[in-house]
């Protein structure tokens, strides 16, 4: 009998072939990585035309684009069954998804949405990822009705319905562009 890869199995080989990983988030890193490097480049040239560069410069331009890069530096999202992960540059947030007790979109400049389990862990994410990503949302979406179904998850229905209407927007755009009508 012949066994047929998952479709989740973009996973790395340290992990299990079920998870799922943000594809888009190697070129994010790259985006932002240049756009520290263009700024510490423009910075050293501004001095460098300027009349050299002191030594205050040279400490304070790549300090400025270290930090740049913090920033811009989006966390690495993976899910498995029952389980979503947001890995940042200094922390990780670990989410059992299957025992979702809320589901909030957060207030602030970049959307974000929150998840918190009946253990008190929480992670955020962009849910553009969710978007650009279908295997990542599959997981997320299975594990949260499997919430939904065990009583635990009380509030977060409502936020979990427009983020599934907005991927059914999207993926229905993508289809009729793909397909040219």
């Amino acid at each position: 009998m012949k066994v047929h890869p998952s479709p989740f199995a973009a996973a790395a080989p340290d992990e299990p072939p079920d998870t799922a990983q943000d594809t888009s988030w190697p070129g994010e890193a790259r985006a932002a990585a240049g756009c520290a490097g263009l700024l510490l480049a423009a910075c050293l040239g501004i001095d460098a035309l300027d009349g050299g560069l002191e030594t205050w410069g040279a400490a304070l331009w790549p300090a400025l684009a270290a930090l740049l890069f913090v920033v811009l530096l989006p966390g690495r999202v993976s899910a498995a069954p029952g389980r979503l992960t947001v890995r940042g540059l200094w922390s990780r947030h670990t989410v059992r998804t299957d025992e979702l007790v809320s589901v909030r979109w957060s207030n602030g400049v970049a959307q974000r949405l929150v998840l918190r389990d009946r253990h008190g862990a929480r992670a955020e994410l962009d849910p553009g990822v969710l978007v650009a990503n279908p295997p990542l949302w599959h997981l997320l979406d299975t594990a949260a009705r499997a919430s939904l179904r065990a009583g635990t998850l009380l509030c977060g229905g409502t936020a979990l319905d427009q983020l599934r209407r907005r991927i059914d927007r999207e993926t229905a755009e993508t289809v009729f562009r793909v397909s040219g009508l």
